[in-house]
Protein backbone atom coordinates (compact mmCIF):
# COMPACT_ATOMS: atom_id res chain seq x y z
CA UNK A 1 0.00 0.00 0.00
CA UNK A 2 1.61 3.11 -1.20
CA UNK A 3 0.78 6.35 0.33
CA UNK A 4 1.57 10.01 -0.33
CA UNK A 5 1.39 12.63 2.26
CA UNK A 6 1.13 16.22 0.46
CA UNK A 7 1.21 19.40 0.44
CA UNK A 8 1.67 22.60 -1.29
CA UNK A 9 2.43 26.48 -0.94
CA UNK A 10 0.98 28.93 -3.10
CA UNK A 11 0.73 32.78 -4.61
CA UNK A 12 -2.72 33.12 -3.01
CA UNK A 13 -5.49 31.54 -1.80
CA UNK A 14 -7.73 31.17 -5.19
CA UNK A 15 -6.46 29.61 -8.25
CA UNK A 16 -9.69 30.54 -10.33
CA UNK A 17 -7.82 34.54 -10.24
CA UNK A 18 -4.79 32.73 -11.43
CA UNK A 19 -2.82 32.11 -8.25
CA UNK A 20 0.04 29.49 -8.43
CA UNK A 21 1.69 26.97 -7.02
CA UNK A 22 4.92 27.45 -5.52
CA UNK A 23 5.76 24.61 -3.62
CA UNK A 24 4.93 20.93 -3.44
CA UNK A 25 6.25 18.61 -0.63
CA UNK A 26 5.32 14.81 -0.29
CA UNK A 27 6.39 12.06 2.00
CA UNK A 28 5.63 8.42 1.28
CA UNK A 29 4.33 5.78 2.58
CA UNK A 30 4.42 2.47 2.08
CA UNK A 31 2.42 -0.30 3.94
CA UNK A 32 2.14 2.84 6.78
CA UNK A 33 6.17 3.17 7.09
CA UNK A 34 8.31 6.23 6.23
CA UNK A 35 10.26 5.36 3.76
CA UNK A 36 12.30 8.72 3.13
CA UNK A 37 11.24 8.56 -0.63
CA UNK A 38 10.43 12.00 -0.32
CA UNK A 39 9.66 14.68 -3.01
CA UNK A 40 10.53 18.12 -2.51
CA UNK A 41 10.01 21.08 -5.07
CA UNK A 42 9.89 24.71 -5.05
CA UNK A 43 8.41 26.79 -8.39
CA UNK A 44 8.78 30.03 -10.35
CA UNK A 45 4.65 31.01 -10.64
CA UNK A 46 5.20 34.19 -13.01
CA UNK A 47 3.18 35.99 -11.12
CA UNK A 48 3.30 38.17 -7.62
CA UNK A 49 2.98 36.58 -4.35
CA UNK A 50 0.50 38.04 -1.97
CA UNK A 51 2.00 39.51 0.87
CA UNK A 52 -0.58 37.71 3.04
CA UNK A 53 0.51 34.68 1.94
CA UNK A 54 4.60 35.17 2.32
CA UNK A 55 3.57 36.06 5.90
CA UNK A 56 2.04 32.63 6.19
CA UNK A 57 5.12 30.38 4.47
CA UNK A 58 7.66 32.86 4.15
CA UNK A 59 8.41 32.19 0.35
CA UNK A 60 9.42 35.32 -1.56
CA UNK A 61 9.74 36.46 -5.11
CA UNK A 62 13.00 36.37 -5.11
CA UNK A 63 14.17 33.12 -3.60
CA UNK A 64 11.79 31.74 -6.43
CA UNK A 65 13.83 33.30 -9.34
CA UNK A 66 15.65 30.74 -10.20
CA UNK A 67 13.11 27.86 -9.77
CA UNK A 68 11.54 26.07 -12.62
CA UNK A 69 8.35 26.23 -13.90
CA UNK A 70 5.57 23.79 -13.10
CA UNK A 71 5.39 22.18 -16.91
CA UNK A 72 9.41 21.65 -15.62
CA UNK A 73 8.44 19.87 -13.45
CA UNK A 74 5.43 18.25 -13.90
CA UNK A 75 6.75 15.14 -15.11
CA UNK A 76 8.57 13.75 -12.42
CA UNK A 77 5.88 14.98 -9.97
CA UNK A 78 3.06 12.62 -12.14
CA UNK A 79 5.33 9.95 -11.80
CA UNK A 80 6.15 10.64 -8.30
CA UNK A 81 2.22 10.11 -7.34
CA UNK A 82 0.79 8.43 -9.72
CA UNK A 83 -1.33 5.39 -8.44
CA UNK A 84 -0.62 6.04 -5.07
CA UNK A 85 -3.36 7.35 -2.74
CA UNK A 86 -2.80 11.06 -1.64
CA UNK A 87 -3.17 12.10 1.91
CA UNK A 88 -3.96 15.79 1.82
CA UNK A 89 -5.42 17.99 5.07
CA UNK A 90 -8.55 19.95 3.10
CA UNK A 91 -7.68 18.45 -0.05
CA UNK A 92 -9.93 20.57 -2.16
CA UNK A 93 -8.17 23.60 -1.55
CA UNK A 94 -4.72 21.58 -2.92
CA UNK A 95 -6.20 19.50 -5.38
CA UNK A 96 -8.02 22.62 -7.17
CA UNK A 97 -4.45 24.08 -7.34
CA UNK A 98 -2.82 21.10 -9.12
CA UNK A 99 -5.40 20.52 -11.26
CA UNK A 100 -5.72 24.43 -12.15
CA UNK A 101 -1.50 23.50 -12.99
CA UNK A 102 -2.59 21.14 -15.19
CA UNK A 103 -5.06 22.99 -17.00
CA UNK A 104 -2.79 25.67 -17.39
CA UNK A 105 -0.30 23.02 -19.64
CA UNK A 106 -2.99 21.80 -22.07
CA UNK A 107 -6.19 23.95 -21.75
CA UNK A 108 -7.81 21.48 -23.82
CA UNK A 109 -7.14 18.14 -22.73
CA UNK A 110 -5.83 18.35 -18.85
CA UNK A 111 -5.38 15.44 -16.48
CA UNK A 112 -6.50 15.85 -13.18
CA UNK A 113 -4.67 14.84 -10.01
CA UNK A 114 -8.05 12.34 -9.19
CA UNK A 115 -7.39 10.61 -12.27
CA UNK A 116 -3.98 9.78 -11.18
CA UNK A 117 -4.15 9.09 -7.69
CA UNK A 118 -7.13 8.01 -4.94
CA UNK A 119 -7.86 11.42 -2.59
CA UNK A 120 -7.93 11.23 1.13
CA UNK A 121 -8.87 14.18 3.07
CA UNK A 122 -7.81 14.29 6.72
CA UNK A 123 -9.46 17.67 7.35
CA UNK A 124 -12.98 15.82 6.31
CA UNK A 125 -11.51 12.69 8.38
CA UNK A 126 -11.02 14.73 11.74
CA UNK A 127 -14.38 16.46 11.54
CA UNK A 128 -15.91 12.95 11.44
CA UNK A 129 -13.75 11.91 14.53
CA UNK A 130 -13.61 15.37 16.75
CA UNK A 131 -17.43 17.09 15.62
CA UNK A 132 -17.57 20.82 16.78
CA UNK A 133 -13.98 20.58 18.14
CA UNK A 134 -10.83 22.43 15.58
CA UNK A 135 -9.25 20.46 13.36
CA UNK A 136 -6.66 22.79 11.87
CA UNK A 137 -3.33 20.87 11.47
CA UNK A 138 -2.09 22.92 15.00
CA UNK A 139 -5.04 22.13 16.53
CA UNK A 140 -4.46 17.76 15.54
CA UNK A 141 -1.17 18.12 16.66
CA UNK A 142 -1.69 19.41 20.23
CA UNK A 143 -4.20 17.05 20.41
CA UNK A 144 -2.44 13.69 19.08
CA UNK A 145 0.61 14.91 20.97
CA UNK A 146 2.75 15.08 17.72
CA UNK A 147 5.44 17.39 17.76
CA UNK A 148 5.21 20.63 15.32
CA UNK A 149 7.69 23.38 17.13
CA UNK A 150 9.47 23.48 14.12
CA UNK A 151 6.40 25.01 12.23
CA UNK A 152 7.34 28.73 12.72
CA UNK A 153 6.22 29.08 9.26
CA UNK A 154 4.37 26.91 6.77
CA UNK A 155 6.09 24.83 4.52
CA UNK A 156 5.25 22.03 2.32
CA UNK A 157 7.16 19.00 2.88
CA UNK A 158 7.35 20.19 6.84
CA UNK A 159 3.88 20.50 7.00
CA UNK A 160 3.43 16.87 4.93
CA UNK A 161 5.93 15.67 7.32
CA UNK A 162 3.98 16.06 10.11
CA UNK A 163 0.77 15.21 8.86
CA UNK A 164 2.37 11.80 8.00
CA UNK A 165 2.76 12.15 11.98
CA UNK A 166 -0.94 12.77 12.69
CA UNK A 167 -2.59 10.79 10.09
CA UNK A 168 -0.78 7.68 11.72
CA UNK A 169 -1.69 8.51 14.63
CA UNK A 170 -5.35 9.39 13.65
CA UNK A 171 -6.07 5.59 11.91
CA UNK A 172 -4.17 3.46 14.30
CA UNK A 173 -0.26 4.04 14.21
CA UNK A 174 2.84 2.75 11.97
CA UNK A 175 2.24 -1.08 11.68
CA UNK A 176 3.61 -4.08 14.27
CA UNK A 177 6.90 -4.71 15.80
CA UNK A 178 8.62 -7.16 13.87
CA UNK A 179 8.10 -5.76 10.16
CA UNK A 180 11.24 -3.80 8.39
CA UNK A 181 10.09 -0.68 7.17
CA UNK A 182 8.89 -1.36 3.99
CA UNK A 183 6.25 -3.19 5.93
CA UNK A 184 7.34 -6.63 5.25
CA UNK A 185 7.22 -9.43 7.96
CA UNK A 186 10.81 -10.36 9.50
CA UNK A 187 9.51 -13.69 11.43
CA UNK A 188 7.84 -15.45 8.42
CA UNK A 189 4.14 -16.62 7.63
CA UNK A 190 3.71 -18.01 11.12
CA UNK A 191 4.31 -14.77 12.75
CA UNK A 192 0.41 -13.41 11.82
CA UNK A 193 -0.87 -17.13 13.05
CA UNK A 194 -2.72 -17.31 16.13
CA UNK A 195 -1.01 -18.60 18.99
CA UNK A 196 -3.01 -20.49 21.91
CA UNK A 197 -1.39 -20.25 25.35
CA UNK A 198 -0.26 -23.41 27.05
CA UNK A 199 -2.57 -24.72 29.53
CA UNK A 200 -0.57 -24.79 32.26
CA UNK A 201 0.62 -21.38 31.91
CA UNK A 202 -0.21 -19.84 35.29
CA UNK A 203 -3.17 -17.32 34.96
CA UNK A 204 -2.45 -13.61 34.98
CA UNK A 205 -3.19 -12.43 38.53
CA UNK A 206 -6.75 -10.10 38.96
CA UNK A 207 -5.98 -6.93 41.21
CA UNK A 208 -9.75 -5.47 42.57
CA UNK A 209 -9.89 -2.15 43.98
CA UNK A 210 -9.41 -1.08 47.61
CA UNK A 211 -12.54 0.24 49.61
CA UNK A 212 -10.67 3.60 49.46
CA UNK A 213 -10.67 3.42 45.51
CA UNK A 214 -14.63 1.79 45.49
CA UNK A 215 -15.33 4.72 47.93
CA UNK A 216 -14.11 7.72 45.58
CA UNK A 217 -15.82 5.76 42.51
CA UNK A 218 -18.98 6.16 44.17
CA UNK A 219 -18.60 9.66 45.35
CA UNK A 220 -17.79 10.87 41.57
CA UNK A 221 -20.90 8.75 40.45
CA UNK A 222 -23.19 10.68 42.89
CA UNK A 223 -21.59 13.87 42.00
CA UNK A 224 -22.33 13.26 38.55
CA UNK A 225 -26.20 12.01 39.26
CA UNK A 226 -26.60 15.62 41.03
CA UNK A 227 -25.83 17.44 37.76
CA UNK A 228 -27.74 15.57 35.20
CA UNK A 229 -31.30 14.80 34.90
CA UNK A 230 -30.90 11.06 34.18
CA UNK A 231 -29.10 8.78 36.27
CA UNK A 232 -25.70 7.36 34.86
CA UNK A 233 -25.58 4.14 33.88
CA UNK A 234 -23.07 3.00 36.71
CA UNK A 235 -26.09 3.48 38.70
CA UNK A 236 -29.01 2.20 36.79
CA UNK A 237 -26.58 -0.90 36.30
CA UNK A 238 -25.82 -1.10 39.96
CA UNK A 239 -22.23 -0.75 39.70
Amino acid sequence: MRQIVLDTETTGLDPSRGHRIIEIGCVELINRRLTGNNYHQYILPDREIDAGAIEVHGITNEFLADKPRYPDIAADFIEYVKGAELIIHNAPFDAGFLNAEFVSMDKKNPITIESLCRITDTLKMARTLHPGQKNSLDALCKRYEVDNSSRALHGALLDSEILADVYLAMTGGQTGLFEDRLGVSKMGDDATRIRRLDADRPRLPIVGPTEEELAEHRAWIAKMDEDQEDKTLWTRLGL
